[in-house]
C-alpha cells in the first residue's frame, strides 16, 4: 500500500459550536466543551484509508512544556470505541476519501488552548500534521465535570447569558444596574486565556500551572487576583475609592466588562483604571463565565470589613453624629462579589455548589490579594478553617457593630444598636430581570436556634445576649423618593414603649457618603435638646434635606447618611439610627422604532430630562448590547442641556443575533454622571 496522504481537513467550528453552545464565540476556532464529543472530518489524496493497514493517532497538547504525566499532552490512537478514562478517537463514518472521526476529552481535561497533529502511518511508514488548534473550556452540561449544574435554566443564566444585573444603593432602597458581561463578544476568550498566562503562578512554574488547569478552584483563585492589580502581577483594573477619577474612567460610567479587558489588552495588560467592588466582581463573572463555570454577581447590603477578625466593627461618633477615623474597620452600604458553581472535592463531603470568590483587593490571602473560594455553605455553618478565607466573608455577613459616642470630655458611650450587617444579599433572578434574594443561603434566621450554635462554633457572641432594650426606639424614615436635584424631607421617628415620661436630646445630621462608608461636610443638621416624650407615645422630627447644601459634595454614589443621636438625660444612655438615603437619577427613556429582526437596521430614540438648576455640558451617551450594537457607541451632545429641557439622540444598529437582548445606556456629564437605563429588545430571526 502506498503512504495514506492527508490533502485536506475540517475542524467544522460551525457545528461543533453549536452542539458544544459556543456557537456565538464566532467561527473562526474551535472552542469546545470537555468529555463532550467533538467531530472533524479528513480528506486523503490518491487512496482513502483502509482498516487493519493504516494506523492514525492524535496528539494534543496545550501549555509551553507539555508532559503526559501533568496532563498537558495525550498520544491517542483512533480506536472503534470511546475511551473511558483518557481521551478518545473513534471512527464515526466513512466515505470516499473521507473520514469522519469524533474525538473526546475526559471531563476532567485540562482547559485551555491545545494544538492538535494528527500521525498516520502505513507499514513502516508515518508522517504527522499539524491540523489546528482547538480551545476547551469546563463543562456544566456534563455530569462527571466538577462544575455540572443540573438545570438547564440555571445553566442559561449563568453560563450563557451575556446580560445582567447588578444590584446596588443601599438597603432600604435596592437599584439594579445593567451590565453587559460578554464572554463569547470577539477576542474576549482569548484575552481570558492571557489572563491565565501572565498570571504570577503561571510565571512562576508553568508546568505545574497548566497542569491545574482542570480545577475550578485553581482556576477561581487565579482569577480573583488576577483582576485587580493590588500585587503588581499586571492585572485588570486599578481600584480607586476618593472620587477623584480625572485621569481614567469613573467607576460608575463602565456599563460592561468587555471594554474594559480590551482595553486592558491593547495597553499592554497595564491596570485600567478605576474599578469599584461590582466593577471588580462583573469582571471576574465574565471571564469565569467565558471559561465555562457557571456564575453570578452578589451583593451584600452592610457589609463589614473586619481588619482584625474579632467579629465586631466598632465605630466611634461624635455628639454630632460624624465618625471619627479611630478604626480601620469598616462597613460598607453595599459590597459586591461572585459566586461559582462547582464541586470541592478537595474538602469533606458536603461544600458542593456555590462558592463565594471575592476580587476586590481588601485583605491578602497567603500573600496575594485574592479571596476564595469559599463554600457558600462553610460559611452558613461558620466552619470558619476550611478553605478559602472564610473568616473574612462570614464576618461580611456577621460581624456586630458597635457604636461608641464620644462626649465633649473624651469619654466614650456604648451606644445599643440593632444588628445591621449582611442584608438582603441579592442577586439576579434566573431568567428574569427581578432580585432574587439569598440571605438564607449565608446565615439562618436571625435569633434562631442554628444562628446561636453557628456562632458558638465561629467563637462569636449571640445578640441576644448583649441588647438591653431601654423602652426606647428609634428610626430613621423617609416621605417619599428622594430626588436628584429636589429638596426632601427625612424623619426621625422616635417611640417610647413605656409608661414613664423621657426627656431627651435629639441630634440629626446629614453627609454626603460614598458606598464604602467614607463621609462628606455636612448638608443638614438639627439639634433638640428638648425632646419629651409621654408615656407609649411616638415622635415624628422632620429634617429638609436642600439639594443646594448637597449638590457640590453628592458623591457619583448618590448617597446621603442620615445619623440621629438619642440621648436620654436620666440615664445619658445614647440610641444611634443611621440611613442611606439614595438620591435618585432621572430615568433614561428608551423607544425602540422598526421591527426588530436580525440582520434588519433598527432605531432607538434615547432620552433623558434635566432634574438639576443648572445646565449640563460635556454630556455623552454610551450604548452597548450584545448581538445588537456592533461594541460600543458613544454620542457626545454638542449643546448643554439647559434645566428641566431633554437630552436626546437617535441611534441607528443592526442586530446582529436572534433573541432577547439588553439594549444598555449610560449617561455622563459635568453635574450627572452614571445614570443607567436599558432596554429588553426580542429580536426574531432573519427569514430563511
Amino acid at each position: 500500500f502506498a503512504e495514506l496522504v492527508l490533502e485536506t481537513w475540517d475542524l467544522q467550528c460551525e457545528r461543533n459550536g453549536r452542539e458544544h453552545r459556543t456557537a456565538e464565540m464566532g467561527c473562526q476556532q474551535l472552542v469546545v466543551r470537555r468529555g463532550q464529543p467533538f467531530t472533524i472530518t479528513l480528506h486523503f489524496s490518491g487512496r482513502s484509508y483502509e482498516e487493519g493497514v493504516d494506523k492514525l493517532a492524535f496528539n494534543v497538547e496545550t501549555g509551553p512544556c507539555p508532559i503526559e504525566t501533568s496532563g498537558t499532552r495525550s498520544h491517542f490512537a483512533v480506536t472503534n470505541y470511546p475511551e473511558e478514562s483518557g481521551w478518545s478517537a473513534v471512527i464515526q463514518q466513512e466515505d470516499e476519501g473521507s473520514l469522519s472521526i469524533s474525538l473526546c476529552s475526559p471531563p476532567n481535561a485540562r482547559v485551555g488552548r491545545y494544538s492538535l497533529t494528527l500521525e498516520t502511518s502505513t507499514g513502516y511508514q508515518g508522517t504527522s500534521c499539524h491540523i489546528g488548534d482547538f480551545v476547551l473550556l469546563f463543562n456544566a452540561w456534563h455530569p462527571e465535570d466538577t462544575v455540572f449544574l443540573r438545570d438547564e435554566d440555571e445553566r442559561r443564566e449563568y453560563v450563557l447569558s451575556q446580560q445582567g444585573l447588578i444590584y446596588q444603593g443601599s438597603r432600604d432602597y435596592i437599584t439594579s444596574t445593567p451590565w453587559n458581561f460578554g464572554q463569547f463578544e470577539d477576542d474576549i476568550l482569548s484575552i481570558c486565556l492571557n489572563l491565565l498566562d501572565i498570571n504570577p503562578k503561571f510565571l512562576r512554574d508553568q508546568n505545574q500551572d497548566c497542569s491545574r488547569r482542570n480545577d475550578p478552584v485553581y482556576i477561581g483563585r487565579v482569577v480573583s487576583a488576577m483582576v485587580n492589580c493590588n500585587d503588581e502581577d499586571r492585572g485588570v483594573l486599578a481600584g480607586r475609592w476618593d472620587n477623584n477619577y480625572e485621569d481614567g474612567t469613573s467607576p460608575m460610567a463602565w456599563i460592561g466588562s468587555v471594554d474594559i479587558l480590551k482595553r486592558w489588552k491593547k495597553f499592554g495588560c497595564q491596570p485600567v483604571k478605576y474599578g469599584q467592588c461590582w466593577v471588580f466582581a462583573a469582571v471576574a463573572c465574565t471571564v469565569m463565565r467565558c471559561l465555562g463555570i457557571p456564575s453570578r454577581v452578589v451583593t451584600n447590603y452592610n457589609s463589614a470589613h473586619d481588619t482584625n477578625g474579632n467579629l465586631i466593627i466598632d465605630r466611634y461618633l461624635n455628639e454630632t453624629g460624624k465618625e471619627d477615623r479611630r478604626s480601620r474597620d469598616m462597613i460598607w452600604n453595599f459590597h459586591c462579589w461572585v459566586e461559582s458553581w462547582m464541586a470541592r472535592p478537595d474538602l469533606a463531603p458536603g461544600y458542593d455548589g456555590w462558592q463565594a470568590l471575592d476580587p476586590t483587593p481588601q485583605e491578602k490571602s497567603e500573600g496575594v490579594f485574592c479571596c476564595g473560594p469559599a463554600p457558600v455553605k462553610a460559611i452558613r455553618e461558620g466552619d470558619l478553617q476550611l478553605k478559602y478565607d472564610i473568616p473574612f466573608i462570614f464576618a461580611e455577613v456577621n460581624a456586630d457593630v458597635v457604636y461608641w459616642v464620644v462626649q465633649g470630655d473624651g469619654t466614650q458611650k456604648k451606644s445599643t444598636h440593632s444588628s445591621v450587617v449582611g442584608k438582603n444579599i441579592s442577586t439576579k433572578s434566573v431568567g428574569r430581570d427581578s432580585r432574587e434574594d439569598i440571605t438564607h443561603t449565608y446565615k439562618y434566621p436571625e435569633g434562631s436556634e442554628k444562628e446561636r450554635e453557628v456562632f458558638a462554633k465561629a467563637e462569636h457572641e449571640t445578640r441576644s445576649l448583649r441588647e438591653e432594650d431601654e423602652g426606647l426606639h428609634l428610626k430613621i424614615k423617609l416621605s417619599e423618593g428622594a430626588n436628584n436635584g429636589c429638596d426632601f424631607d427625612v424623619f426621625a421617628v422616635i417611640n417610647n414603649s413605656t409608661d414613664t415620661e423621657r426627656v431627651c436630646r435629639l441630634m440629626l445630621c446629614a453627609r454626603p457618603t460614598s458606598y464604602n462608608g467614607t463621609v462628606g461636610p455636612q448638608c443638614g443638621m438639627k439639634d433638640l435638646l428638648n425632646v419629651t416624650l409621654e408615656p407609649w407615645a411616638e415622635k415624628r422630627v422632620p429634617l429638609r434635606i436642600l439639594y443646594e447644601n448637597y449638590r457640590e459634595n453628592l458623591t457619583q454614589d448618590n448617597l446621603i447618611k442620615v445619623v440621629a443621636l438619642l440621648t436620654e438625660y436620666q440615664t445619658g444612655n445614647v440610641i444611634v439610627a443611621i440611613r442611606d438615603v439614595y438620591i435618585q437619577n432621572p430615568e433614561i427613556k428608551i423607544r425602540i422604532l422598526g421591527e426588530p429582526m436580525q440582520n434588519r437596521k433598527l432605531v432607538a430614540e434615547i432620552s433623558l430630562v434635566n432634574p438639576l438648576a443648572v445646565p449640563l455640558n460635556n454630556c455623552v451617551f454610551v450604548v452597548e448590547g450584545t448581538g445588537l450594537t456592533d461594541g460600543q457607541q458613544v454620542k457626545e451632545l454638542e449643546e448643554p442641556v439647559e434645566p428641566q429641557a431633554v437630552a436626546k439622540f437617535r441611534l441607528d444598529f443592526v442586530p446582529s443575533q436572534a433573541g432577547l437582548h439588553k439594549l444598555m445606556v449610560d449617561f455622563e456629564s459635568d453635574k450627572l454622571t452614571g445614570v443607567k437605563g436599558y432596554r429588553n429588545v426580542i429580536i426574531a430571526p432573519q427569514p430563511n
